[in-house]
């Protein structure tokens, strides 16, 4: 018996299982599931790329400030120091410690900030209701790739130790930096929960990117 012939853009394939399913048309709010394992598909949400391009925004201005104001502030008796994260990659930026240095520049700064700017500059046209600028999808694409190397939340748990094993040696405090780098953690996981990376895509292939 022949096959019905399959329009492959309706066709949505399981990141986890690689488990075929038909793309569906969901209600608000609504989310489709894959029969197999449960990883979530699709997620209907009209407001999404507003909500994301905002989260973004947010967490790459939270960055600047990550970067040049103080970080932690140390006082032992009359000895007071305080580090901002530049100051942190400065530290190790001679002798056998540059790459050292150059790992957590990229890896806590460099990857991070450039996955912010990248999902910007692909969806802010789209929310104004423009044409997607060139290389949009290639843009989209690289925010995706870095998702697993921007490492802001391991340098949080690296600090939280330090802060702990620190603690009965000397006084410490935590400045400005501090705070926005625990708020970037939080905006860009709430980033990443909001947003349907297939419906993202269709939305770029409607724009024409």
């Amino acid at each position: 018996m022949a096959s019905l012939p399959v329009d492959l853009e309706d066709l949505i394939v399981c990141s986890k299982c690689d488990l075929l399913h038909r793309k569906a048309t969901l209600s608000v709010a609504a989310r489709a599931k894959c029969a197999r394992c449960g990883t979530v598909l699709l997620v209907s949400r009209p407001r999404a790329i507003g909500q994301v391009l905002a989260l973004a925004l947010t967490a790459a201005v939270l960055m600047t400030v990550v970067v040049f104001t103080p970080f932690l502030q140390l006082q032992s008796g009359q000895f007071v120091s305080r580090a901002s994260v530049f100051d942190t990659v400065m530290t190790f930026s001679e002798g056998i410690m540059l790459p050292l240095s150059f790992a957590v520049a990229v890896s806590i700064v460099v990857l991070p900030l450039t996955r912010l700017l990248a999902l910007i500059y692909a969806f802010l046209p789209l929310f104004f209701g423009r044409s997607a600028l060139p290389y949009a999808k290639v843009s989209f694409a690289l925010a995706e790739r870095l998702r697993p190397w921007a490492m802001a939340e391991i340098f949080m748990v690296g600090v939280a130790v330090a802060l702990v094993k620190l603690s009965s040696l000397a006084t410490l405090s935590v400045g400005p930096a501090f705070w926005s780098f625990a708020a970037i953690v939080l905006v860009v996981a709430l980033k990443d929960t909001l947003m349907c990376r297939y419906s993202l895509w269709s939305l770029l292939d409607r724009a024409g990117a």
